[in-house]
């Protein structure tokens, strides 16, 4: 009785997870690939003044595209888009002329400027900013280093520009901005073209099953570029850079990841790396004695931080057999073609 009552909620489990795993396609919008567009203006030329009040009057399970058009300008607040309402594309004039931006702080969980819960969004041309601590200075650091990782100095505490959580994600010629866990990367299949991304503490992190295409990381303190959450050996996330520019300012220098949870993967292929980039290139955190366990690899860089030859011993340096079709785009995040099916 009790492993067949134990049976059936594994099967009742697995089901539920696979379920919400992989999200439905959202339908055209009145025979468009798009709705009508919802019009945000700051000067009242719009449907609204305000995002968050534009993404409230969505219908909840709205199922078919609709787009939210943010005019030029730098809005002040946070934005949420909740779990009950996927389906939305919002879209920019340019990243350099509409920003969304906020100075919450200190935790993960409600600091972010722009949350998006559902499956099934799409930004493009716009910049997710968090503002405290910025402009940022490197500051002093504490007297204690970490697994050999400089911490900030009292002041700099996580501010999210950004945290994903849904399926089917796409950003498109966006730019994240802050200091400290930068972009939380939660989870599901995400999708990072051209974008910008600046930061300086585990600025990208979590355990999102995302490509970062043709992205420009820029590094603007001492620390650790990416702190990936891989939990279990066959948990299908990880990040894959491909195409990206990492760089910074002259004098820092910053890991390229580190072990978050215990089978941490994060792989740069094709990439282009500046000095900022530390010899050592990846740091086991708090899983030393365990790195047999992580996948951190590293492909056809270039650039002065590209040397290997100080690299830690356990870095991955040649693909495996089968590695550009495992980690390909259509086979790590498209397999069922939806990015085809985005309303762009």
């Amino acid at each position: 009785m009790q492993q067949t009552l134990f049976t059936v909620i594994a099967i009742l489990f697995i089901t539920i997870s696979s379920g919400n795993s992989r999200a439905i396609d959202c339908k055209p919008g009145r025979g468009k690939k798009v709705q009508h567009a919802i019009i945000v203006d700051q000067s009242g030329k719009g449907h609204f003044t305000k995002i968050q009040d534009a993404i409230d009057s969505i219908p909840i399970n709205n199922d078919k595209w609709i787009k939210v058009r943010i005019n030029p300008g730098t809005y002040i607040e946070q934005v949420t888009i909740p779990e009950d309402k996927p389906c939305i594309f919002l879209k920019g004039r340019d990243r350099a002329l509409t920003t969304i931006t906020y100075n919450a702080h200190k935790s993960t969980d409600t600091s972010a400027t722009f949350t998006s819960s559902p499956s099934n969004v799409v930004a493009v041309g716009i910049t997710f900013k968090n503002s405290f601590n910025l402009p940022y200075k490197q500051k002093m650091y504490s007297k204690n280093i970490s697994y050999g990782i400089k911490m900030p100095g009292v002041g700099v505490v996580p501010a999210l520009s950004a945290r994903i959580y849904g399926d089917k994600s796409a950003f498109y010629d966006c730019a994240f901005l802050g200091v400290q866990d930068t972009l939380w990367d939660v989870q599901g299949r995400h999708h990072f073209l051209n974008c910008y991304i600046e930061g300086a503490v585990d600025f990208i992190f979590g355990a999102g099953q995302s490509l970062y295409e043709g992205c420009s990381i820029n590094v603007t303190g001492d620390g650790v570029i990416t702190a990936q959450g891989r939990e279990f050996p066959n948990d299908p996330n990880g990040f894959i850079f491909s195409g990206c520019t990492v760089s910074g300012i002259e004098g820092v220098r910053a890991f390229l990841g580190r072990a978050y949870r215990p089978y941490s993967r994060v792989i740069f292929q094709d990439s282009y790396f500046s000095e900022v980039v530390d010899p050592l290139g990846w740091n086991a955190w708090g899983y030393v004695g365990q790195e047999e366990k992580f996948k951190y690899a590293e492909y056809n860089c270039k650039g002065p931080g590209s040397n290997k030859s100080k690299r830690v011993p356990w870095v991955i340096k040649k693909p495996s057999t089968g590695h550009s079709e495992v980690f390909s785009k259509s086979s790590f995040i498209d397999q069922d073609g939806w990015l085809a099916k985005l309303p762009l």
